[in-house]
């Protein structure tokens, strides 16, 4: 168990981090990027124990624990890497007669201490990708991990604190939600970067609205079938791991699904079969607390749907769960289910896919299976959302890439180079008086 932080321990941690701002920020880049490499370093050192910490915390299973440790390891080789090139541009201003001999340097400064709030969901990724690209750019960060899942940020705090990075560019706080809502107000800590539910993030949005707050909110992610794709086994037995991993609680897990029609019959048959034949405890484990079990629960006993197989609880397990013929206005359709559940439609045309997927309120990530590269940008051009991935999942994600979605999926971009750029701001040097 591990204690909630005191007041004096939270204004110890704010007041460190807003008094080593700018020293972090003049920190040169070596030295920035050596200590995120020794993390990354110790971090595979250490997998199988941050696996395990995963695991106590959040009951996810250990083959997605390890999963999740290995995207952490290269989240803080990135950032290392990107410490090292955030080199700012050039601009000649001789382009007009006024401005002869003048050139501006054009450099990116951080904004100022960061605020990361992390959900339980990926208690170790997610956490990377706030501490990482604020320490690649010189931004001191106070981190308040989920209270359900704190472990292994504080095993990452022991990671970060062989490092030589002055006192006070990082801290980990574990701290009650209504203690939280009081450092998100806190002016020393100008920026926000919040991953979770979405009343919660646009809450902070609308209290603080002179701060730079970054939302990671979520959504409830389509699939496509186009009826081109020549492997609907391989289409199905991705659909049916990646809409039941870690019981559903991800971002991106497949939650719809729009199947052409010439291909429905047998895509929904080979869903089902990959769905039946997953290991429950070893593939898709626990929700995070009963709470969550019940609202799944109840979510696909209102829909009236067809359930083709799972539709059962069992405590904090609830089963792995396909369902056809689901109402437009059912909340398995409408709301992040954040479960083992996905829909199936049929849909007589691509465009009809495409309309439906941007129907929601939500657009963070889709996926298209098909092998026509012109329907490929079509789906890019049409759908609303953060990104497509063709031949496969919505639930791809390679943690260099600018991930994050539009509408009510948030603000802002992670992924390394993006979230650096996003807790920098512009300044510019003009340079008067050059041979040019």
């Amino acid at each position: 168990m591990i204690a909630f932080h005191t007041p004096e321990d939270v204004e110890n941690a704010v007041a460190k981090a807003a008094a080593v701002a700018p020293d972090l920020a003049a920190l040169p880049a070596h030295r920035r990027a050596s200590a995120l490499d020794h993390v990354s370093r110790r971090l595979a050192e250490r997998a199988e124990e941050f696996a395990q910490a995963i695991n106590d915390d959040s009951g996810k299973p250990l083959k997605w624990a390890r999963a999740e440790v290995t995207r952490a390891i290269s989240t803080f080789r990135w950032a290392a890497e990107e410490a090292r090139r955030f080199s700012g541009e050039l601009q000649r201003l001789d382009t007009d007669p006024s401005a002869e001999g003048r050139l501006a340097l054009l450099r990116r400064v951080p904004r100022g201490p960061v605020l990361g709030i992390a959900p339980f969901n990926f208690p170790l990724n997610l956490v990377a990708h706030k501490v990482a690209p604020a320490l690649a750019v010189g931004a001191p960060i106070v981190l308040k991990p989920a209270p359900a899942t704190p472990k292994a940020a504080f095993l990452l705090g022991d990671l970060l604190a062989e490092t030589d990075l002055p006192d006070g560019a990082w801290s980990v706080l574990h701290l009650s939600n209504e203690d939280t809502a009081r450092l998100v107000e806190d002016p020393r800590l100008p920026v926000v970067s919040f991953t979770g539910s979405g009343p919660v993030g646009w809450g902070i949005k609308d209290r603080v609205p002179r701060k730079h707050v970054t939302l990671e909110l979520g959504g409830n992610a389509a699939a496509i079938v186009a009826p081109d794709w020549p492997d609907l086994e391989f289409a199905a037995q991705r659909i049916a791991t990646f809409a039941m991993y870690q019981a559903g609680q991800s971002c991106i897990s497949v939650q719809r699904l729009y199947v052409h029609t010439d291909v429905y019959d047998a895509l929904a048959e080979a869903v089902v079969r990959h769905v039946r034949e997953l290991d429950v405890a070893g593939d898709v484990g626990p929700l995070i607390n009963e709470a969550a079990a019940e609202r799944v629960e109840a979510w696909v006993g209102e829909a009236s749907a067809t359930v083709l197989t799972g539709g059962t609880r069992d405590g904090l397990v609830y089963a792995p769960t396909v369902l056809a013929d689901v109402p437009e206005d059912a909340k398995v359709s409408t709301e992040e289910v954040f479960g083992p559940v996905v829909t199936l439609t049929r849909v007589a045309g691509v465009e009809e896919a495409f309309d439906r997927v941007n129907a929601s309120r939500y657009g963070l990530q889709a996926g298209l299976f098909t092998t026509d590269v012109r329907l490929a940008f079509r789906a890019a051009q049409r759908l609303q959302v953060g990104g497509v991935i063709v031949g496969d999942v919505p639930s791809y994600r390679a943690d260099q890439m600018p991930y994050g979605g539009v509408k009510e999926s948030g603000v802002g971009r992670e992924g390394l180079r993006a979230a650096m750029e996003d807790l920098t701001e512009p300044r510019v040097l003009v340079l008067t008086g050059l041979e040019l």
